[in-house]
């Protein structure tokens, strides 16, 4: 809740399997695929910069940003205490 949804950092979790299995692949992705974001303040494009298995009680990367970058967090299957966490900077 900390994070903005346009300007800075923007910070995003979501399920990665069942109904709303939105990020079951965002292990999946490599440093130079691009993610789209589109909100109802426009539409912006980001290249992943990393792709990591974090601690599920790292919260370093909620951090401020001085650039416009989009952070994407879900679970790691059946190992409670890691998080994927996936950062992309706008293009």
């Amino acid at each position: 809740e900390d994070t903005s949804i346009w300007d800075g950092n923007c910070a995003i979790a979501g399920h990665n399997r069942g109904t709303n299995c939105y990020f079951g692949d965002i292990h999946n992705l490599n440093v130079g695929d691009t993610i789209t974001l589109t909100t109802r303040l426009g539409t912006r494009t980001y290249s992943v910069t990393s792709v990591n298995k974090i601690s599920e009680t790292d919260n370093s990367l909620l951090a401020p940003t001085a650039e416009n970058c989009v952070t994407l967090f879900t679970c790691v299957r059946n190992q409670s205490a890691y998080r994927w966490a996936v950062r992309a900077v706008e293009v």
